[in-house]
C-alpha cells in the first residue's frame, strides 16, 4: 500500500492515500478555456512517479531527468514485508535509492552513507529486493534464470502505464513485453509452474539459434552445397580422398635443385639424338643408293658388236679388231675404277652412321639418366603449387566437415526440440491439472467480476498449447463501449485477489484514466463501486486517476458514495501551477 508521495520541489502537490479505492481526480478550473487540456495536468506523471520510485528506469528522456524535476527528490512511504518504510529517488542520482525504515530482514541490506547518514542501496539492488519481498523471487544469480520472471515486468501489471502500450490487452502490460514474458509472468502471478513457461522458451531460443544456423550455413562458402547430413557426408568422402593423395604426392615428391636445366638438357640432347636419327637416315639411302649402282656396273658386250658385223656380211679388218680390244680393255679400267670409287662412298657412309649410331647410344643413355633423376622428383616450383593445392582441398574438406556437424546438429537438435515441446505441453497440462484449483479461481473470480459489469459472463481459458501456456480472456459484450478496457479491467482485479491470497504483490493496484476512455459512463461506475467492494474484501489498495467530468454522477447502487475516496488533492488544468508538479516544464 502506498501511504504518501512527497518532494523537495515546493510547488509539488503531496499525495496521501487510504485502503482501499482512492480516486485522483484532476479538475478544469473556472478560468479555463476550451483550448486547455488536463491531459498534463499530472495524473499519468503520478504512474510515472510510481515506477520511477519502485525502480522503473530513468533514461535520458525520462521526465525525471528534465531540467526543471533533476535537481530535486522525490519520496514515498509504502509497505515493504509488512513495514512501512521511506524510499526516495531523484534525476540527479538516478541509480541510488535512500531508504529509511526496518531493512534487516531484506536479502541485500543498505548501506550507511556515512556523509548523509542515510540508508542507500543501488537501484539494481533496489529491484532485486523489491522482488524477493513483493514477489518471493531468488536474489542469487545462480538461482535466476534468463527467462525467469523480473520484479518490473511483474510489477507493471499492477500499474499499467498508457505510455508504455499498456492497455492494448489484458495479458500484456506493456508494448514491448514479449509472448514469453507474457506467458511466464501470468503463470507466476496466478500460481501455477512458471519454470514450464521458461522452458518452453528456452525451446524457442534453441528454434532460433538453429535457424541463424541455417542462415550462416547458407550464406558461407559453401552455401551453394547446402544440404542435409547425407549430402555433406558424400562430398567429403570424396574431398578427403583427394587431400590424401596429394599428401602422398608430397610425401613422395623429391624436390631436384637444378631441375629446370636438367629438364633443357634432356630436351636437347632429344633433339640431338632426332637429327642424328634424320642424318643416319640419309646416309642409309645414299649406301641403298651406292650399292644398286655397284651391282649394275658391266664392261661393254664387244663380241656381240663382232657377231653383228658378220652377220651382215661384213669382214672387219684386223686392225679394227684390235681397236675393240683397246676399247673393252678402257672400258673394264673405268668400270673396276668406279667400283672402287662406289665402294669406297659405301665405306664411307657406313661408317659415317657408325660414328653416329655410337654418339645415339651416348646421347641416349645420358638422357635416360636424366629422365629418370625428372621422374624420380621434380623442381620446386611444382612442389610449392603442389603445397598449395593441398592445402586448398585440406581447408575444403575442414570446411565440409563443418558444414557436416552443423547439418547433423540441425537435424537431430530439431528432432530433440520437437520431442521437447512434446514433453513440455504434457508437463504443461499435468500442471494444470494438479493445479486444477488454481486454475478454477482466476477463472471463477473473472466470472464473477465480468458478470457484476455485464449480464452475460465473462470467460478466462487458460490452456496447454505447443508453444506453451495461453491466457485468453473474452466479454461478451460486442457492442459496448469500452469492451477491451473491462477485459484489462476485471483481468487486473483478478491478478490483485490471486497475488493478495498468496501474500505477494505491492499491495495495491492503480488504473490510469486512460483506461476509462471510451467507456460507458454506467459501465465506469459500476467499475469504480466494483472495484472498492472488490479492494475492502480482498484488501488491497485501489488507486484510480480520473478527470472530474468523467466521474459519475449516477449508476452506483444505493449507498455507495463515490466522492467519500476521492483524493483531498485535486490537480488542475492551470498550465503553469496546476498539474502535479506544480510547474511547467518540457
Amino acid at each position: 500500500m502506498i501511504h504518501n508521495l512527497t518532494s523537495d520541489l515546493e510547488s509539488f502537490k503531496s499525495l496521501t492515500f487510504g485502503p482501499g479505492l482512492n480516486i485522483l481526480l484532476a479538475e478544469k478550473t473556472a478560468q479555463s478555456t476550451d483550448r486547455q487540456t488536463r491531459n498534463g495536468a499530472g495524473k499519468t506523471s503520478f504512474v510515472e512517479l510510481v515506477h520511477f520510485i519502485y525502480g522503473g528506469n530513468a533514461k535520458p528522456d525520462s521526465i525525471f531527468r528534465s531540467d526543471e524535476l533533476k535537481p530535486h527528490t522525490f519520496e514515498m512511504q509504502t509497505d515493504i514485508s509488512g513495514h512501512t518504510i521511506s524510499a526516495a529517488r531523484s534525476g540527479t542520482k538516478p541509480a541510488r535509492i535512500r531508504l529509511q525504515g526496518e531493512t534487516e530482514h531484506w536479502p541485500i541490506k543498505p548501506e550507511l552513507d556515512n556523509k548523509t547518514g542515510d540508508l542507500v542501496l543501488s537501484n539494481t539492488n533496489w529491484r532485486a529486493d523489491l522482488g524477493a519481498l513483493l514477489f518471493d523471487l531468488p536474489t542469487d544469480p545462480e538461482a535466476i534464470s534468463r527467462f525467469g520472471p523480473t520484479f518490473r515486468s511483474l510489477f507493471s501489471y499492477f500499474a499499467r502505464r498508457q505510455g508504455s502500450g499498456g492497455f492494448v490487452q489484458p495479458t500484456q502490460q506493456s508494448g514491448p513485453q514479449q509472448n514469453w514474458d507474457q506467458q511466464v509472468a501470468i503463470s507466476y502471478l496466478l500460481g501455477l509452474d512458471a519454470s514450464i513457461a521458461q522452458q518452453f522458451q528456452e525451446t524457442r531460443a534453441q528454434e532460433s539459434a538453429m535457424a541463424e544456423l541455417r542462415k550462416a550455413a547458407k550464406k558461407g562458402d559453401l552455401g551453394e552445397f547446402y544440404g542435409n547430413s547425407a549430402d555433406f557426408r558424400t562430398r567429403l568422402a570424396i574431398a578427403e580422398t583427394k587431400a590424401r593423395q596429394l599428401q602422398k604426392q608430397l610425401a613422395e615428391f623429391n624436390v631436384v635443385p637444378e631441375y629446370a636445366s636438367m629438364e633443357q638438357e634432356a630436351s636437347e640432347i632429344t633433339r640431338s639424338i632426332s637429327s642424328i636419327n634424320d642424318d643416319n637416315l640419309i646416309d642409309r639411302e645414299l649406301v641403298l643408293q651406292l650399292r644398286t649402282a655397284l651391282e649394275s656396273e658391266e664392261p661393254p658386250a664387244i663380241t656381240n658388236v663382232e657377231r653383228l658385223y658378220h652377220e651382215a656380211g661384213v669382214v672387219l679388218p684386223e686392225a679394227v679388231g684390235r681397236r675393240f680390244e683397246e676399247v673393252s680393255e678402257f672400258h673394264e679400267a673405268i668400270i673396276r675404277n668406279r667400283q672402287t670409287h662406289l665402294s669406297a662412298e659405301i665405306t664411307a657412309a657406313e661408317a659415317r652412321i657408325a660414328e653416329r649410331e655410337a654418339q645415339r647410344l651416348e646421347l641416349d643413355r645420358r638422357r635416360g639418366q636424366l629422365m629418370g633423376i625428372l621422374q624420380s622428383g621434380g623442381a620446386l616450383e611444382h612442389y610449392s603449387r603442389l603445397q598449395e593445392e593441398a592445402g586448398r582441398t585440406e581447408a575444403k574438406v575442414e570446411a565440409l566437415r563443418q558444414q557436416l556437424e552443423i547439418a547433423e546438429r540441425i537435424e537431430s537438435t530439431k528432432v530433440q526440440l520437437d520431442i521437447e515441446r512434446a514433453r513440455l505441453q504434457q508437463a504443461l497440462q499435468a500442471d494444470l491439472h494438479e493445479r486444477n484449483d488454481i486454475t478454477n479461481d482466476a477463472i471463477v473470480i473473472f466470472e464473477e467480476l465480468s458478470t457484476s459489469l455485464y449480464e452475460q459472463a465473462g470467460h478466462l481459458t487458460i490452456a496447454a498449447t505447443p508453444n506453451g501456456p495461453t491466457f485468453e480472456v473474452a466479454i461478451d459484450a460486442q457492442r459496448s463501449k469500452g469492451i477491451n478496457s473491462m477485459q484489462i479491467f476485471c483481468f487486473d482485479l483478478m491478478l490483485a485477489e490471486l497475488t493478495a491470497k498468496r501474500g505477494i504483490g505491492p499491495g495495491f493496484l492503480i488504473h490510469d484514466s486512460h483506461l476509462f476512455d471510451g467507456v460507458d459512463e454506467r459501465q465506469v461506475a459500476k467499475a469504480l463501486q466494483l472495484g472498492a467492494n472488490h479492494a475492502e474484501r480482498v484488501g488491497f489498495q485501489y488507486i484510480v486517476t480520473m478527470n472530474s467530468d468523467a466521474l459519475p454522477v449516477d449508476g452506483f447502487q444505493d449507498g455507495f458514495d463515490v466522492h467519500q475516496y476521492v483524493n483531498p488533492t485535486r490537480l488542475t488544468d492551470e498550465e503553469e501551477t496546476g498539474g502535479l508538479f506544480g510547474l511547467r516544464f518540457g
